[in-house]
């Protein structure tokens, strides 16, 4: 008898400014290159469920993909809390290294990698005990939670995973193991 698999591809957004200027995001649109972008791509969505993320710039490269679903709050981008809008430049030395060395730094009303993991860990839990293949429209910053754990990677190599805009990662799942099987490649 065969195994029930999950299969899941997650869509990373597509750009906007905040991403071009090195800024910490915030609930913004998808920018005008990233709208020429999406202009010119083409996704063979093959997913029995689609999920996306609440933000905007999620649910426009979800539409600008010709992709419909629910909006998925697990999905969401990590919390930057008081951060959200400023540039790594803004933030002292100390807070940023900080934040980038040790995953249980949270931003100020912001939510920590090691927060973000523990969520996209119990979202992974739930879609692999439904069996069925899920397109999921979301950020970099969830990709890689994802990636990290598939792999059972220490949460320090969250950094050490690099998912451009419009790409896609793939994994599947068979008795509650993950299997990466393509990590950010590109839509064309």
């Amino acid at each position: 008898m065969p195994v029930p698999v999950t299969r899941l591809s997650l869509v990373s957004h597509a750009t906007t400014a905040a991403m071009r200027r090195a800024r910490f995001n915030s609930d913004e649109p998808v920018d005008d290159p990233g709208l020429r972008q999406l202009g010119h791509v083409r996704l063979e969505n093959r997913a029995d469920t689609v999920l996306i993320a609440p933000e905007r710039r999620t649910r426009m490269t979800a539409e600008g993909l010709g992709l419909h679903g629910p909006i998925a709050p697990e999905l969401s981008d990590i919390s930057y809390g008081t951060w959200a809008g400023s540039s790594m430049e803004d933030l002292p030395e100390t807070t940023l290294a900080s934040w980038l060395t040790d995953t249980s730094t949270t931003p100020p009303d912001g939510e920590s990698i090691d927060d973000l993991f523990g969520r996209v860990g119990r979202w992974m839990s739930g879609v692999a005990a439904d069996p069925r293949r899920i397109c999921a429209v979301t950020h970099p910053s969830v990709i890689r939670a994802v990636v990290v754990r598939a792999l059972d990677a220490p949460s320090s190599s969250f950094w050490r995973v690099d998912i451009p805009p419009l790409t896609t990662t793939t994994l599947h799942c068979r008795n509650g193991r993950w299997t990466l099987r393509t990590v950010a490649e590109k839509i064309i």
